[in-house]
């Protein structure tokens, strides 16, 4: 009897799990997110060659990110349009160090991450509240202690966050 409660238990507690996790994963239509002619992003300029990095392998995640992270700041009904104009990600390959660094991308303090962007925050009935322009920057990126996290992202989307903490009454 014990066994088939506990297994009753952990079963509902699967469900409930899974359902979060579903509502989590709903898309959020009150947030867009585009970019503004990403063949001329800083990162593309300095993408090439065996240092060739494929836009949508750090846009499209970052857009993601960003999405789901702003629609949580909404008010019911708002909508907050983003157009992002510049992305240079954190660190640099540096090619002098030789081939066997060729695809190591160095992480210094010397090459913080940076996101310029214009944004429009709307009210539920259509009228401007905010608009604006961001030059996202961190140059202490490096001090905050991310440890050993390995998403490849993670400087970026510290930026993305440190904005919308800063500018949930103001963006």
């Amino acid at each position: 009897m014990k066994s088939s409660s506990l297994f009753r238990l952990l079963c509902v507690a699967c469900l409930a799990f899974a359902s979060a996790a579903g509502w989590a994963a709903a898309p959020q239509d009150n947030v867009d997110v585009h970019y503004k002619d990403p063949q001329h992003f800083t990162e593309a300029k300095r993408s090439s060659g065996v240092h060739l990095i494929k836009a949508d392998e750090y846009l499209e995640p970052l857009r993601a990110y960003i999405v789901q992270r702003a629609s949580r700041m909404l008010a019911p009904g708002q909508r907050l349009d983003i157009e992002v104009t510049d992305v240079d990600r954190a660190g640099e390959y540096e090619p002098w160090r030789g081939p066997r660094f060729d695809d190591v991308r160095v992480i210094k303090d010397l090459y913080p991450p940076r996101i310029d962007l214009n944004f429009t925050l709307y009210s539920a009935d259509g009228k401007v509240l905010r608009e604006g322009q961001r030059k996202l920057r961190d140059p202490a990126f490096l001090s905050h202690g991310f440890g050993s996290d390995q998403d490849p992202l993670r400087y970026e989307k510290s930026l993305i966050d440190s904005w919308l903490r800063k500018g949930a009454g103001k963006l």
